[in-house]
């Protein structure tokens, strides 16, 4: 998570009075998503190999996706999945990557592993302090979907790295 993105979580974490309706909430989630959008072709801009900047122009429009899917769940159109999600728990055991223009694959499936599962633990303390029982499962179900992009990583760099 990068300096911006560390203020933008501190700043929403524990004032979730700005959370009055679902609406906000799909609103912030979407935010998170197109944020993820920016970061991904910024870093791909940045990288030196091709094939890193293929992959991480990829992980950008698959956040565009679930961009997409949070602004059908608004609209009526999609529910969000309430199924639960395993984890490798490879994130526990990661350090820590600064992105950089030489990073190797894995390195960037660290960076995908941290963000998600620090938008996981967002919407998952959000979940237990907000008050309204229809905006705690939004969020309660905001941090599945992102438990299940982390397990994506997650089992991505098992494949890659053993």
């Amino acid at each position: 998570m990068d300096a911006k993105e560390a203020k933008q979580v501190a700043k929403w974490e524990y004032d979730v009075k700005k959370f009055g309706t679902v609406d906000d909430v799909l609103d912030f989630a979407i935010g998170r998503e197109i944020d993820a959008q920016s970061f991904y072709m910024k870093l791909s801009g940045m990288v030196e190999a091709p094939e890193l900047a293929k992959a991480l122009i990829k992980l950008a429009a698959e956040e565009l996706d679930h961009e997409t899917k949070l602004q059908n769940v608004r609209n009526g159109k999609v529910v969000l999945g309430n199924q639960d999600v395993g984890s490798l728990d490879i994130v526990d055991y990661a350090g820590d990557v600064v992105p950089d223009p030489n990073m190797s694959y894995t390195d960037l499936l660290v960076v995908g592993m941290k963000k998600e599962e620090t938008s996981r633990k967002l919407y998952t303390d959000l979940a237990a302090i907000a008050t309204q029982k229809d905006i705690k499962e939004i969020f309660l179900l905001l941090a599945k979907q992102e438990a299940e992009h982390k397990l994506r990583f997650e089992l991505e760099y098992d494949t890659k790295t053993f």
